[in-house]
């Protein structure tokens, strides 16, 4: 037993040194003590490190197919009236959603950005008791109402109802609706009133699409839209308006889900129209974007760049359509957030290496001090003797 004791009494790599022999200088004081400092603050900064979740970011091709992408949307037009206002969704594919209604919702505003109470579908005059029959008598006694569509009808037994029924036949015919006075069913809900009413008034228009994920654009513009000879076009003679001032604020705009970390380029953005009639344009990089936080919940979303360019009338040149256009493309490489802790093991080696590097350090400067005063100490007990 003694000997096995002795064996390990051997291999201690610590000799000690007694007491007697050491040699405690005011420079090692302040070393020891300056050493320590550093050494806490270096520990509380890896801790720190070791508490929080760091992201570890990759790059790989996105192979994803068949996939909707989800647009969220927040715009206010201080100077456009929320019954000009249309949203239209169209993409490489063919696919197109004009005057897109569902999922939108428009908040009216006054000429200060208040928001005024919104009010239903179909305000304007109050509807005549007997109004025009579908062929062009009054509404009888017990008989059906069943609008005419003024030549729109895509069969015999079509009726348009409202004076929306009717812009909406139009447009599927690709016409426009050049005086609204004619039709009897704008005139009877006083569609020409109602713009009159909201002159000078905003709109507020938020919601979300859900669209292809392939490149394409989406605009906003007042009119209703419509194809005439494959051209996208938007019927703005209705209003009787020279010019439209498409001034803007994006409040909001995202490709996806919110995830920690991301900027929207786009948010807070605003632009005044400073000339009578002008076309807005931002063109938007995708890059798809997967966020996996410390709990392995994934969140599937998108970032994006954006330049912007707008394009104003000029003379001798065919005037542009006044909208706010936003045209994106998506990246095939998708960009990958996971979070993780950092391991026990990995903490405890940065640990051991802050304590043992300081010690040393400092140790080589603490003997390179104290030989080094030895040395001068020397040398000037050598002067007073020569």
């Amino acid at each position: 037993m003694d000997n096995i004791i002795s064996k390990l009494r051997n291999l201690d790599a610590y000799p000690k040194i007694n007491e007697d022999f050491y040699s405690r200088t005011l420079s090692g004081g302040v070393i020891t003590l300056a050493s320590s400092v550093v050494m806490l603050l270096l520990f509380i900064s890896e801790l720190r490190l070791y508490l929080h979740a760091v992201t570890e970011t990759k790059l790989v091709v996105d192979t994803s197919r068949g996939e909707t992408l989800r647009i969220n949307f927040d715009v206010t037009f201080p100077a456009l009236p929320c019954s000009l206002l249309s949203l239209d969704a169209m993409d490489i594919s063919g696919e197109q959603h004009l005057d897109v209604k569902h999922d939108i919702i428009k908040k009216r505003l006054d000429s200060h950005g208040n928001a005024i109470e919104a009010r239903p579908d179909g305000i304007g005059a109050p509807k005549l008791e007997k109004p025009l029959q579908k062929h062009g008598g009054r509404l009888e006694h017990n008989e059906t109402y069943c609008g005419s569509c003024y030549g729109a009808e895509s069969a015999d037994d079509d009726c348009c109802n409202s004076c929306e029924d009717v812009r909406e036949a139009y447009r599927k015919k690709g016409w426009a609706v050049s005086n609204p006075d004619l039709i009897d069913q704008c005139k009877r809900e006083g569609f020409l009133q109602r713009i009159k009413d909201e002159d000078g008034e905003g709109c507020n228009i938020y919601g979300f699409l859900e669209v292809n994920k392939v490149a394409g654009n989406f605009h906003f513009a007042p009119g209703k839209s419509f194809q005439q000879s494959n051209v996208h076009v938007h019927d703005v003679l209705a209003f009787q308006k020279d010019s439209f001032n498409i001034s803007h604020k994006i409040n909001r705009l995202a490709f996806g889900e919110y995830f920690p970390g991301v900027v929207n380029p786009l948010d807070s953005v605003q632009w005044m129209q400073e000339t009578p009639s002008a076309t807005y344009q931002y063109f938007i990089k995708v890059v798809p974007t997967v966020y996996k936080d410390v709990s392995g919940n994934t969140i599937q979303s998108n970032q994006f760049s954006v330049t912007e360019h707008v394009r104003t009338a000029e003379v001798g040149r065919l005037q542009s359509l006044p909208a706010v256009f936003f045209f994106y493309d998506l990246s095939p490489i998708k960009v990958t957030f996971t979070e993780e802790h950092v391991s026990f093991l990995h903490f405890l080696t940065n640990v051991c290496a802050i304590v043992g590097g300081v010690f040393t350090v400092s140790g080589i400067l603490d003997s390179f001090i104290y030989h080094g005063q030895k040395v001068i100490k020397k040398k000037m007990e050598l002067g007073k003797f020569s």
